[in-house]
């Protein structure tokens, strides 16, 4: 039998591009597309590689349980002994920025300050630890910039919890969050591809966000076109040659947390400290900026995917 690479996601419009790699470098794979379904806990997992792209804002696109389910199945798979690519230890750190911080500090990575709160009055009374210092809000349960939104006081929180555009995260958990000021209009994203720095992209902020850069910019979606980029200063950008201590310290985050494909996008504020803010463990990548660095995500990780593939058949035959 061929072992294959199964790949738990439930949105094709991120899986496109991957599908595409390993079609190309003749990689048999499954679409083991997960929203509703069964998992007979009796029976034994297939053979194979398997891939968890499970996103955090999956209840955004109607599928709201999907993480649960893919919990459910990488549960079985791990008491199988399966080979997975961003196991359960990822999927909580998906879903979760409080387990992402938890994780973050633990490795000595620092992050904005943030306070997680369930529940408006506590929403309200948590803003007073940011002592008249601008914060935002964001979901605990995020990605593609869910609930972030920019506060200079108090007063304005109140307005906007007390309102009818008050936007709940949909595990009732809201953090607040320092916010950071960079000098410069654009935040950093590295990608890592077997737990290996790939490279970092610039990302440009300076058109369309009012709100904190760092946030007001997702990059879930990342595939997509970059609308508002001008002719001289593309919006997102291979930075050629990057190299920064943090890359270290992120690896070994990653190794530390059982993630093997991740984006992690931090923020240096005026006087050059770095904030980690963001870890993605549903990653995508941008076609043009890639193009012109002649370097590919996908085609990477299917490379990996393969290469993990190949190595199970050897043990198993």
């Amino acid at each position: 039998m061929t072992e294959k690479v199964y790949v738990i996601h439930e949105n094709e419009e991120w899986t496109v591009h991957l599908f595409r790699r390993l079609e190309e470098l003749g990689v048999p794979y499954v679409d083991w597309f997960t929203d509703a379904g069964t998992v007979d806990l009796m029976d034994e997992p297939p053979q194979g590689i398997f891939y968890n792209r499970m996103s955090a804002s999956s209840h955004t696109r109607g599928h709201r349980f999907a993480p649960e389910m893919a919990e459910a199945k990488i549960a079985w798979l791990e008491r199988h002994n399966r080979r997975i690519v961003n196991g359960s230890r990822a999927l909580r750190l998906e879903v979760s920025k409080v387990n992402q911080y938890m994780a973050l500090d633990a490795a000595g990575i620092q992050t904005p300050k943030t306070v997680a709160a369930s529940g408006k009055e506590q929403l309200l009374a948590a803003a007073s630890a940011f002592k008249g210092e601008s914060f935002i809000t964001k979901h605990n349960r995020a990605g593609k910039g869910l609930g972030v939104r920019l506060f200079h006081s108090l007063e304005a929180l109140e307005e906007y919890v007390g309102g009818d555009e008050f936007d709940e995260s949909v595990d009732g958990i809201t953090l607040l969050q320092q916010y950071i000021q960079s000098p410069e209009p654009y935040i950093t994203r590295c990608e890592f591809i077997g737990g290996k720095f790939l490279y970092a992209v610039r990302v440009d902020t300076s058109e369309g966000f009012e709100l904190c850069p760092a946030d007001a910019c997702r990059l879930e979606d990342i595939s997509c076109p970059a609308d508002g980029a001008s002719e001289t200063r593309p919006k997102f950008q291979v930075i050629e040659g990057f190299d920064d201590p943090i890359i270290a310290k992120y690896e070994r985050f990653l190794q530390e947390s059982g993630i093997e494909v991740a984006g992690i996008e931090f923020i240096r504020n005026a006087g050059g400290e770095l904030f980690t803010y963001d870890v993605n463990t549903n990653t995508n990548y941008n076609a043009d900026a890639e193009a012109v660095a002649g370097t590919y995500g996908m085609l990477e990780l299917a490379k990996y995917l393969d290469h993990q593939r190949q190595t199970i058949a050897t043990f198993t035959k």
